[in-house]
């Protein structure tokens, strides 16, 4: 295999952490795409074979080096999948690989635009009037939201606190900072809410085979509280964030410990997992960049990912 000295002493985590700090606006899978794609431009294997193999090591590297990888993950997944289509069949491999570079970065610009695309069709499901609930931090439920506000539609916004992190805080002031009408709940006051607003609207780390969601704790009891209620409750995802999970429960999670830990010890600290799952049969409806899709429909897409 041919390497460049640079691609040699390539850091694929490094690199991945630089993309997520220089753009504030840039997702995890879309960091891991990037860093990929820089990878493949600084390496100079004889073949197919020798391609996918350091471009799966360099996914497995990241996979086990970030936390809540689930997105990274699906990212990582997606873009070997691409390059596995993309060899097959190939006569003049240095050929082969200057496409690869060139449509690997097309295939990121695809990624990137991915948010404007579900800004413009989630907007739709934002009425004059509406109260809308969300929670934790989504880029791309705040992109949807100001789309809806730049067409002139009259809303507001009912924030969750977002505990642990506390991070409903700052997404209340970048809404704020916007003109847009919010109130600050306490996670604690979802239910006595949930009769005062009109839909959620929830971001994603990612979305499982069947059609459930992988997100931010807490997800999950908020999208009970809507089915109970009889509220929609919508799912705002890059379709690059479809991964090949099929979990049960949030216990069925990568990474998740399943188990209560018990003590004595008063100086012990409270668990908090970062993720939960949310089933599908609570979900309304997914709002994607290649269409509205009912959790069922996840499945199908999957299938043209992957196999078509």
């Amino acid at each position: 295999m041919l390497v460049s000295e640079t691609a040699s002493e390539f850091d694929i985590t490094t690199t991945y952490h630089k993309f997520l700090h220089d753009d504030p606006e840039i997702t995890m899978p879309v960091a891991a795409i990037e860093s990929l794609v820089t990878l493949l431009s600084l390496t100079r294997p004889q073949t197919s074979s020798e391609l996918v193999t350091v471009l799966t090591k360099a996914s497995a590297t990241l996979k086990e080096n970030v936390r809540n990888s689930v997105s990274l993950s699906a990212g990582c997944d997606l873009f070997l999948r691409f390059v596995l289509r993309s060899t097959q069949d190939t006569a003049n491999w240095e050929a082969c690989w200057k496409h690869l570079v060139d449509n690997g970065k097309l295939f990121l610009e695809r990624a990137r635009k991915a948010r404007q695309e579900i800004a413009k069709l989630g907007s739709r499901f934002i009425r004059d009037g509406d109260t809308i609930l969300i929670h934790s931090m989504s880029r791309t439920v705040t992109s949807l939201l100001f789309h809806a506000l730049e067409r002139n539609v009259r809303f507001q916004v009912v924030v969750t606190e977002a505990r642990p992190d506390g991070k409903g805080v700052a997404i209340a002031n970048i809404l704020r900072e916007k003109g847009i009408h919010v109130a600050l709940i306490s996670d604690t006051s979802v239910v006595w809410a949930m009769d005062k607003i009109d839909k959620v609207f929830v971001g994603a780390e990612g979305v499982a085979e069947s059609g459930g969601v992988i997100n931010y704790i807490g997800t999950a009891q908020i999208a009970l509280m809507a089915k109970g209620a009889g509220k929609p409750f919508y799912v705002v995802a890059e379709s690059h964030k479809f991964v090949r999970l099929f979990p049960l429960s949030s216990s069925d999670l990568p990474g998740e410990n399943s188990s209560l830990q018990f003590t004595s010890d008063i100086s012990s600290s409270i668990q908090a997992p970062d993720i939960d799952f949310t089933p599908e049969n609570l979900i309304t409806s997914i709002i994607t960049d290649i269409g509205i899709l009912t959790p069922a429909g996840v499945s199908e897409e999957l299938i043209k990912m992957w196999y078509d």
